[in-house]
């Protein structure tokens, strides 16, 4: 009994220590799931924070890309525009030189003479529409001189700078359809050369490579040693 007596107190402190001991083993494994969780979550944060931040930084580049995009297509614009424009003055020069010297030779009568000042104001007056940026007023204009004085030397100019006017409304169709009027009614004009490169320039933005391949070697064929036909082989080898 007294063996007995010794025995039972020592069992119960080794019970006691070994239910302490699971009760210590489980609420530090516990503890050690909370952490795995928190650290789970903090690196399932910062992944999505960093793939965010990623999809950011894509989306500025491909807006960054887009805008320069759009620039270098609006200064590849007006770089040909104003090398056309530059061109179309001297030709308009030379024609308009031409019509007052025929007017101002010796036995002219004086109504042909005022009728051809009166075209060139007319003509002058839509220009200067084109030339300030009015295409919608331009075309009109143009449209209309066409319309009043179609056997006018300023006939083919007039009708080549309404195709450039529905163009810079970014109209092809009717570009297209007004220069088209230049290659075949005013087909002895100087204009007709630039016409055939205006509607390469159109048939290709309407996907039509093959249409405006055809109307480059046209220019080659028909105007040789020409400005227009230099600038459509350098179209052609691009």
């Amino acid at each position: 009994m007294r063996r007995l007596r010794t025995v039972l107190p020592l069992l119960a402190v080794l019970g006691a220590s070994h239910a302490g001991a699971g009760m210590f083993d489980d609420d530090e494994a516990r503890r050690q799931i909370a952490d795995l969780r928190i650290k789970t979550e903090a690196r399932a944060e910062q992944q999505a924070r960093a793939q965010l931040e990623l999809q950011t930084l894509i989306q500025r580049q491909a807006d960054e890309i887009a805008r320069l995009h759009g620039q270098i297509e609006t200064l590849g614009y007006e770089l040909e525009t104003a090398k056309k424009r530059q061109q179309d003055f001297y030709l308009d020069l030379d024609s308009r030189l031409r019509s007052i010297e025929t007017h101002a030779a010796p036995g002219a009568e004086a109504a042909p003479a005022a009728n051809a000042a009166a075209e060139e104001q007319e003509y002058e007056a839509a220009l200067g529409n084109f030339k300030a940026g009015r295409y919608k007023e331009a075309a009109a204009a143009f449209a209309a001189f066409v319309q009043r004085h179609p056997a006018s030397s300023l006939a083919p100019n007039a009708q080549y700078w309404l195709g450039n006017a529905w163009y810079a409304q970014r109209n092809c169709t009717k570009a297209i359809e007004a220069q088209s009027i230049v290659t075949t009614k005013y087909a002895d004009s100087p204009k007709a050369a630039d016409a055939w490169l205006a509607i390469a320039t159109c048939q290709k933005e309407l996907g039509n490579a093959t249409g405006a391949k055809r109307s480059l070697e046209t220019v080659i064929q028909a105007f040789p040693g020409t400005p227009a036909a230099e600038l459509a082989q350098q179209r052609l080898k691009k």
